[in-house]
Formats: structure tokens, C-alpha cells, sequence
């Protein structure tokens, strides 16, 4: 149920923001969530978040951006929201501050490094070295409020059990001790 509720947190961190008119803050918690959720959930139910978040992609891009919505546009954005949940279910069914830290850093990298080199595809940027180059470079501060953003999510998910169950060992150690 936990992993419910924090799929609901990453869907409301997408939709919130433009009907509040908070874009600017660019902050999502769809990163840490989706990992949070792989490690909970079996594997199979990855595909619950990911038709939540196709059809927050198609509520977004229909009537907060007001574009068509073409569904190749985001098969890559798909297919990154399962791998999240499998690196999840993967690398964070036990998870330490390493493999957590690997998971922030593995879900915001290879969304910097995919979602850029689509729209590299695209009729932005030249395609050559130098039009790619320009591309990664222009969206730095995306990946930086990403990997932020993923890492406080994430952070937040998998170190506040943590902390909870050494905050009830202490009182109970404490409480023998007296």
C-alpha cells in the first residue's frame, strides 16, 4: 500500500506544478518514487506506474502544454519509467546508501543521457558532435534539478524507515538500560 501511495506523491509532483503555475521549480519526484516503487512491488506491477505515468504524460502534454499528443514522442520516456522500476526491484530490494546512491544517480543519468539524445533526434540542434554537444550542455540544469530532486526523494523513501528503526532500537535499548 505504501508503494501506492508514493506512486500518487511522483504523479502528483508531474501534474501539480503546471496547474499551480509552479514550473519553475522544476522538481519531480518521479525518479525516487519509481525506484522506491521497483523495490516494493513485484515486478509485474511496474506496469500499474507506468500506465499512471502514461497517462499523466497524455493529461500534460494535451491540456497543460496544449500539443498534440503523438505516443512514439514517448515511447522512450515509457520504456525509462519500467527500467526505473526494475532497477528498483533490482539494485534496492536491500538497500544501502551505496546501491541508493547508485539508483539516484543510474535513474537521473540515463534520463539525461536518453531523453536529450531524443531531442537531439528532433529539429533542435544540428546533428552533428557539436549540435549534440550543445544539446547535453543546454540541459545541465534540468539534470542538476533531477538528480537533486531524485535525491532527495529517494533519500527521503528509503532513509526515513531507517532512521525510524533506529530511533525505536535506541528508546527500547534505552528503556532496558534504565
Amino acid at each position: 500500500m505504501l508503494a501506492y501511495l508514493v506512486l500518487l506523491v511522483a504523479l502528483l509532483s508531474r501534474l501539480l506544478p503546471p496547474v499551480l503555475h509552479l514550473t519553475a521549480l522544476n522538481f519531480t519526484a518521479v525518479g525516487g518514487c519509481l525506484l522506491f516503487f521497483g523495490s516494493r512491488r513485484p515486478r509485474w506491477q511496474s506496469t500499474v506506474a507506468v500506465a499512471a505515468l502514461m497517462v499523466t504524460d497524455y493529461l500534460l502534454t494535451v491540456y497543460a502544454y496544449h500539443f498534440a499528443f503523438h505516443v512514439q514522442a514517448y515511447l522512450i520516456t515509457w520504456l525509462w519509467y519500467a527500467g526505473v522500476c526494475l532497477l528498483g526491484s533490482s539494485l534496492l530490494r536491500r538497500a544501502t546508501v551505496l546501491r541508493v546512491v547508485a539508483g539516484v544517480a543510474g535513474s537521473a543519468t540515463s534520463f539525461f543521457m536518453l531523453s536529450n539524445f531524443v531531442v537531439w533526434m528532433g529539429k533542435m540542434y544540428p546533428h552533428s558532435l557539436s549540435g549534440l554537444s550543445a544539446c547535453y550542455i543546454a540541459a545541465l540544469p534540468f539534470y542538476r534539478n533531477d538528480l537533486v530532486s531524485t535525491g532527495i526523494t529517494a533519500g527521503v523513501l528509503f532513509g526515513l524507515p531507517v532512521l525510524a528503526a533506529r530511533m525505536v532500537h535506541a528508546s527500547a535499548h534505552q528503556q532496558t538500560a534504565s
